[in-house]
């Protein structure tokens, strides 16, 4: 206690009030970030994350419009609320950044990822393996006397589901697109 015996913080009603008004908390966010079609865009946007200690979960790109020469770079990343506002006001302010629109609080999305996942097995190990692609609804894009390569179209909980379930049958290797996400409804 201090002198006037004020307890540093002690009521949010306080004009004094000094406790920190930020959170914490780590959430994860989908960007969609409308961009020029150009050389070097996605080398800066990348260079905002990397220069600043930011981590991208999942990063696609891809054209979406020919015409007007502009992409969609889709970014999953993680970050207190303060950092996650940072970063999309850092976004905003790259000239050829035509639009920063976060997909977690502007409602309702979809997203999907695309993965391959190819499983080595034999005996009844390889039935289990087509037992459990069914119900996970995956296609057998490839095989062979040994190995199949699994199509998985889905959530990235549904993908990391599939793959923690292939392990102990004979998981090899994984290749995933990145998450592609799209607000729901008719905006």
């Amino acid at each position: 206690m201090n002198a006037l015996q004020i307890k540093k913080g002690a009521n949010k009603h306080s004009a004094y009030n000094l406790r920190p008004t930020f959170s914490d908390t780590v959430e994860q966010h989908t960007l969609a970030v409308l961009v020029d079609n150009e050389a070097g865009v996605l080398a800066r946007v990348i260079g905002l994350f990397s220069g600043r200690g930011y981590n991208i979960d999942s990063l696609t790109v891809a054209e979406v419009d020919r015409a007007g020469h502009l992409s969609r770079i889709t970014i999953v990343t993680r970050g207190t609320p303060q950092v996650i506002e940072q970063i999309k006001a850092q976004l905003g302010r790259i000239v050829p950044v035509h639009t920063v629109n976060d997909l977690t609080v502007e409602g309702p999305s979809v997203e999907r990822e695309l993965a391959l996942i190819k499983v080595t097995s034999e005996g009844e190990k390889r039935v289990e393996a087509l037992r459990l692609a069914d119900i996970f609804r995956a296609k057998v894009v490839d095989s062979t006397l040994s190995s199949f390569v699994f199509e998985l179209t889905g959530t990235p909980d549904k993908i990391d589901a599939f793959a923690d379930l292939m392990r102990p049958i004979g998981l090899s290797e994984v290749a995933r697109t990145g998450v592609a996400a799209l607000r729901r409804g008719e905006d």
